[in-house]
């Protein structure tokens, strides 16, 4: 089940980011100077990361705790763990 409290703010977070987006896509259709442009884009990374990160924990304090405590829930925690990481470092 999920926390309606933590969905509201990740929701919240990347509607957000959504707004972000936006002005960016808006920025570039009007030719904005670059290096503006790029702030923009940066900005979204992070707020990105910073989504990610409350994602991350979110299903850590929930999911994964509750998959610690049911036989076999280790190895799956584990490989969902896993595939997360590998998507992180790809570049």
């Amino acid at each position: 089940m999920v926390d309606q409290k933590l969905k509201r703010r990740a929701l919240h977070r990347a509607k957000i980011i959504r707004g972000q987006l936006d002005g960016l896509i808006n920025a570039i259709d009007k030719e904005v100077y670059c290096t503006h442009l790029l702030e923009q884009s940066l900005s979204i990374q992070r707020s990105l990361k910073s989504l990610n990160a409350f994602l991350l924990e979110n299903h850590l304090r929930s999911h994964v705790k509750h998959q610690m405590h049911h036989k076999g829930g280790e190895d799956r925690a584990v490989k969902e763990l896993i595939r997360v990481y590998m998507l992180s470092n790809k570049s």
